[in-house]
């Protein structure tokens, strides 16, 4: 529950006549903007730069049960309206998180955190889920299925309706807070995937993760990251982001969080329409640290411009 401290602090100026709190699976926010998991570490790097808690809340980095160094270098490449990233997952483990991170967090995060967890099989996703459930400053679990499955192939739990599915009973078995799929878009049909975690027990749907691209250098004749190929993400995922979140908005009752190419407070208005109830913003931080500050401050003078006093109002406006 926010409280009026947190309000009075979070709030930007002019905010007042326009209302901008939502409530995401029984959690209620300040406003819908959340920057997303993987770009904002664990909090820490980013309040040198601006308080926040101006944030709704901020999905924290990627938490696997062992920590884990990442992929080899270079795992970055720039792309036109956009960036490749074969990061690895590097965090350094549930343990560490919990000991280290969390009461860190507290001294400067007044608010519900969402914790990211990644896993390679269902039982680390259980276990991992199962520890950061009992963590008071943790207010919902966000649920990464993009990982690859170890013991299937290597293929990721998220294109298969079968194994998110599965992912997501073992989670809401072990579980007391809401629990949050985040889909990958490299599928064939997302609509049905999303309705297999609905139905196995998932509290809300966050997407979508990254899609799968690649760079070449022309000069070496080589791939530009050391992995390959990786995640493609920024503004040039952005109408492939709005028309899925559209799709799964419409097909489950359950809530939708909206991630992909956000940049602007306009960005977010849009995803909402499109069904979304918040929305992450991502490779938006990593190439301006206030972006998410900055869309938070200028959604209330958007919403004027578009006649919107509420921003709950117009989640799943569009038909």
């Amino acid at each position: 529950m926010v409280n009026d401290t947190q309000k009075s602090v979070s709030a930007p100026e002019g905010a007042a006549a326009r209302d901008l709190s939502v409530e995401l699976c029984g959690l209620k926010l300040d406003n819908p903007v959340i920057p997303a998991s993987g770009t904002f570490g664990y909090g820490n790097e980013f309040r040198e730069f601006y308080d926040i808690n101006i944030l709704g809340s901020f999905s924290f980095k990627g938490t696997t049960r062992e920590a884990r160094f990442g992929n080899p270098t270079p795992r970055i490449a720039e792309c036109e309206a956009g960036m490749i990233n074969a990061v690895g997952l590097q965090n350094p483990g549930i343990d560490r998180v919990i000991a280290e991170e969390l009461p860190r967090l507290k001294t400067f995060f007044r608010k519900p955190v969402i914790a990211n967890i990644s896993g390679f099989s269902v039982e680390e996703y259980a276990y991992c889920c199962e520890r950061i459930d009992r963590e008071e400053q943790v207010g919902l679990i966000e649920v990464n299925v993009s990982c690859p499955n170890v013991r299937h192939g290597g293929m990721s739990f998220g294109t298969s309706p079968e194994a998110a599915a599965e992912v997501t009973r073992a989670v809401k078995a072990v579980t007391t807070k809401p629990v949050v799929i985040k889909l990958s878009p490299n599928v064939t049909d997302i609509v049905a995937i999303a309705r297999a975690c609905e139905q196995a027990g998932a509290d809300g749907l966050c997407l979508i993760n990254t899609m799968l691209g690649m760079r070449i250098d022309p000069v070496r004749r080589r791939p530009v990251i050391a992995n390959t190929m990786g995640g493609f993400s920024g503004p040039a995922i952005f109408p492939v982001a709005v028309r899925m979140v559209y799709q799964v908005s419409r097909a489950c009752r359950i809530p939708v969080i909206g991630c992909g190419g956000v940049v602007t407070a306009r960005d977010v208005i849009e995803m909402m329409m499109a069904g979304a109830t918040a929305v992450e913003v991502g490779a938006a931080n990593l190439v301006n640290p206030y972006a998410s500050k900055e869309i938070v401050e200028a959604l209330p003078a958007e919403m004027e411009r578009l006649g919107i006093g509420r921003l709950r109002d117009i989640v799943g406006c569009v038909e």
